[in-house]
């Protein structure tokens, strides 16, 4: 069984907030070793509130749209967040992706840029107190490299296993063994001794980020070239249904975690094997909803 600990991927559903920080305070007692929300829901209020029903286990976003907020309020709520956890906060960013900025009639420019200067905005806000460790949401090199440049760690979702060590060549060594730099990777999870079952729950996840391009472009450069053509293919047909067809066994194993609880905890050494010091998984459930997905994700460690 499994002695590195990965984190877990939490957001705070309508009619549940308060289920769920609790649920916060048994992955701590688990002994997990973070928890991060995602962009889903309001993360940074969910963060604000697991700071303090808990004591000791890290927690962050990953990731927060930094087009969705000014600045100088992302500064105030962020370094709050990092004061009243006595540092055990870290404030992933991104940018999210084109259809939900299209809904918000959000105009951008390019990602690198954007974060580059979105980070110098919020170190220059003033009187704001002291800021947490900033992670920037990566999947392609250039963005690897600025979270060591600018920031203090990187986070990927849906990243691929057999890709990293390509990935992670451009991060000094300096970087990759620090423990003050973050590397962390959202993978989606299922557990069940129905394999299928499960592997249908994380196809069916991962469909929508399937649709997008840039997801799509980060894994042709992880060699699934033949599987991304077909579904942009089958998109420009106006085909979606077709689109999980190529969501590949092959590919689902390198980009998310399924089957039975001996299988996730191997699989999670596999990850952090491949250079992901974080491993957070994304419970899904063959059997039910996120809180059925989280007592089958307990109920393994």
């Amino acid at each position: 069984m499994t002695t590195r600990m990965p984190a877990l991927s939490l957001a705070a559903v309508p009619g549940r907030r308060k289920a769920t920080v609790e649920l916060a305070t048994e992955i701590e007692n688990k002994g997990f070793s973070g928890i991060y929300g995602p962009s889903l829901g309001d993360s940074l209020a969910l963060c604000e509130a697991i700071a303090f029903a808990t004591n000791e286990i890290h927690l962050g976003t990953t990731i927060t749209p930094m087009y969705f907020r000014q600045v100088v309020d992302f500064a105030s709520t962020v370094s709050f967040i990092h004061e009243i956890s006595d540092g055990r906060f870290k404030f992933g960013i991104g940018v999210s992706h084109a259809p939900a900025l299209d809904a918000r009639g959000i105009s951008t420019g390019k990602p690198l840029g954007d974060t580059r200067n979105f980070v110098t905005e919020l170190r220059n806000v003033p009187r704001v107190g002291e800021l947490p460790p900033i992670v920037l949401a990566t999947l392609r090199k250039k963005m690897i490299q600025l979270s060591e440049e600018i920031a203090e760690g990187m986070v990927f979702a849906n990243g691929a296993r057999s890709h990293m060590a390509e990935s992670l060549g451009v991060v000094s060594d300096e970087a990759k063994s620090s423990d003050d730099f973050f590397i962390g990777d959202m993978i989606p999870t299922c557990i069940s001794d129905d394999v299928e079952a499960a592997k249908a729950v994380n196809r069916k996840t991962l469909t929508s980020y399937a649709y997008l391009p840039n997801y799509r472009n980060y894994w042709k450069e992880a060699g699934y070239v033949e599987e991304m053509e077909g579904i942009e293919k089958a998109l420009a047909d106006g085909d979606r249904e077709k689109v999980p067809h190529f969501l590949t066994d092959k590919w689902l194993a390198d980009t998310t975690l399924f089957g039975s609880a001996t299988q996730v905890r191997d699989g999670v050494e596999v990850w952090f094997d491949a250079g992901i010091k974080t491993p957070i998984l994304v419970p899904s459930s063959a059997n039910g909803g996120q809180m059925v997905a989280f007592e089958e994700m307990l109920a393994i460690w």
